[in-house]
């Protein structure tokens, strides 16, 4: 008597849009940017806010993200994405992606802070666990962006054999 192959469980919906391998890689690489931003943001809202009293984290926000998108860019294109060459382009694309997150953080954080504070005792922490609370929305909104426009693979249309062949290059396309 033989075993029956089991088929794998046919991936469909979203899920067949995102290789598992490259999802574990991206979200190592996502959490670590993530602790590394804000260990980042951490710091420069403290040194901040001996300097600016209001509205500190607004700024450590910014400057942090900034900071980290770099980090972040170079993980995403050696360990995640694995590209080659490029690096203007990808970095200025990846920017592209995370301006949404960074506006986003910039218009939340505020609201986020003044409802964490008037609705919990965390009064001094709020800016901290709402900078936590945004993080998280950063590293899975922007895997579908880096993945289709940061470090999108083009085509490579093969070119036939012989030239005189049907079909031009164009026609192929």
């Amino acid at each position: 008597m033989s075993d029956p192959i089991i088929a794998a469980p046919e991936r469909n919906g979203l899920a067949k849009h995102i290789p598992p391998a490259q999802l574990l890689r991206y979200l190592i690489v996502g959490g670590w940017n993530t602790l590394f931003g804000y260990t980042c943001f951490f710091l420069m809202n403290r040194w901040l806010s001996h300097v600016m009293h209001a509205y500190s984290y607004i700024v450590a926000s910014v400057a942090s993200n900034l900071i980290s998108i770099t980090v972040a860019f170079l993980g995403y294109k050696w360990f995640v994405f694995q590209t080659k060459g490029n690096y203007v382009k990808e970095w200025l694309r990846s920017l592209i992606v995370y301006s949404g997150t960074i506006l986003f953080s910039a218009l939340a954080l505020g609201p986020l802070v003044g409802l964490i504070r008037h609705s919990t005792r965390y009064q001094t922490q709020a800016p901290y666990i709402a900078a936590a609370i945004v993080a998280v929305f950063t590293v899975v909104s922007s895997f579908f962006g880096h993945k289709h426009l940061s470090f999108r693979q083009t085509a490579v249309v093969p070119m036939p054999a012989n030239p005189n062949a049907e079909g031009t290059p164009a026609q192929i396309l």
